[in-house]
């Protein structure tokens, strides 16, 4: 009988890919579980974004190797982010782990369990990490049926002050276009609807390859796959959101009305010390254009409050932005120290107390600002993709506008008598009420 792996994913749906491509791997040789407790090899696929997904990782580890000797477990791997930067580190601070696997060197996971098996091993190449999957690589879709994650691109050339990304997933490397078309026609062929189509910077997808923007091509391509309904565009950066991909996403009813654009401040000194490109008077420039050609758009961004030597006042002009250009959704970091970054060798350092107050003023001013927001939607008829029913009868779904797991639900009261629901299907809901987050409706019929 084959020895069960679960696979434990942290941090972004980039690195969820990943583990969905280390799952295919393993499964060649083991069973997969979704039950650490029933496994007999148990891999962490670990995330070091900020200093909190870091705590969380060495958490789950922790949390996982109380599995060996307590049950089946006789085998624990770390890898993915944290495992590529501190490797050495993990082996030596914590015994119970058997291996780690660097960034690099996805596809030599069953290599690296069957080695740890024996003997510890600490498998991460030396140098930026190289790896990009492709189509022909196998690959366990933990999502539902109906939704898939896209990653065209893996690592970033963006190189802000403040980001490790560069280091722990290497220079920027697009797929091939035909790859990903292939991988989303396979896709659709097994019932796939939605896809999140992502990078660490989406809107720089095949400059490396032709140089220039391939996106806009790229979505036109998939739209024309038969059985994909949404296509999600997700970590666009604005200064390469052309007018080009501003107008594929106008004219291609299949690309979801949604644009997750980070921003992350609003001052241009403090925009220029992060090293992002542009000012912000062009990102709003952008906005306004994006609203002129999508009045229904909803857009995300994210902002960082407390960099080091944020001043009241630079905050301030960030606030006024924010109730300026009234975001749809908004999601504010405070910002995390990471050694060996520019901003984190800075003595200017703003304190946590002020960061995460900075934050939580945030927070709250978007949460009046997301009710106004979401009050245009009362009275309207709107497409709902259906995730869950829920115990007392209601279902439970997502509109375009909201991206799986990041943004808020539609809960929908379905009647007596009308055509029968099903998890994955796409029916016309009727807004009732709205507030900061979610949706409540009734069924069109």
């Amino acid at each position: 009988m084959a020895k069960k792996v679960a696979v434990v994913t942290l941090g972004c749906p980039k690195n969820q890919v990943d583990s969905e491509v280390m799952a295919g791997f393993l499964a060649q040789n083991y069973s997969l579980t979704d039950s650490p407790e029933q496994a007999d090899i148990i891999v962490v696929n670990t995330c070091t974004f900020i200093q909190s997904a870091k705590e969380e990782s060495i958490e789950t580890i922790f949390e996982m190797a109380g599995y060996k000797g307590s049950s089946k477990c006789h085998t624990l791997i770390a890898t993915g982010c944290l495992a590529q930067r501190y490797g050495s580190e993990l082996m030596q601070e914590i015994p119970e782990l058997d291996g780690v696997l660097g960034t690099g060197n996805i596809d030599e996971i069953a290599a690296i369990v069957q080695a740890a098996e024996k003997k510890r091993t600490n498998l991460i190449k030396a140098g930026a990490p190289n790896f990009l999957h492709h189509e022909l690589m196998p690959r366990k879709r933990s999502t539902p049926d109906y939704l898939a994650y896209v990653k065209v691109a893996e690592g970033c050339d963006n190189y802000c002050t403040y980001c490790v990304i560069p280091y722990v997933r290497g220079h920027f490397r697009s797929r091939s276009e035909e790859s990903v078309i292939h991988e989303v026609q396979e896709m659709a062929a097994q019932g796939v609807k939605e896809i999140m189509v992502m990078a660490q910077d989406t809107t720089r997808f095949g400059q490396d390859l032709e140089g220039k923007l391939l996106l806009p091509r790229l979505i036109r391509r998939l739209a024309q796959i038969e059985g994909i309904e949404w296509i999600r565009l997700m970590y666009c950066y604005p200064e390469r959101f052309t007018d080009e991909l501003i107008e594929t996403m106008r004219q291609e009813p299949k690309v979801c009305k949604y644009i997750d654009l980070p921003l992350q401040h609003a001052d241009n000194k403090i925009l220029k010390e992060m090293n992002r490109q542009g000012t912000i008077e062009q990102a709003e420039e952008l906005i306004r254009k994006l609203r002129a050609a999508m009045p229904e758009l909803t857009l995300r961004t994210t902002m960082i409050t407390g960099f080091p030597g944020e001043t009241e006042q630079e905050f301030e002009t960030m606030v006024k932005f924010i109730q300026r250009v009234q975001f749809d959704r908004l999601g504010v970091f405070a910002y995390s120290q990471e050694e060996n970054t520019p901003a984190g060798k800075r003595e200017d350092q703003v304190p946590i107390e002020v960061r995460e107050r900075r934050r939580d003023q945030m927070m709250q001013l978007q949460q009046d600002i997301s009710w106004q927001r979401q009050q245009r939607w009362v009275n309207q008829i709107v497409t709902v993709l259906l995730e869950q029913r829920l115990p007392d009868g209601q279902w439970m779904g997502r509109t375009e506008g909201d991206a799986p797991e990041i943004d808020g639900q539609v809960y929908i009261t379905q009647t007596s008598g009308q055509f029968p629901l099903h998890v994955g299907d796409m029916i016309k809901v009727r807004i009732l009420e709205a507030d900061s987050y979610d949706l409540i409706g009734e069924v069109v019929s």
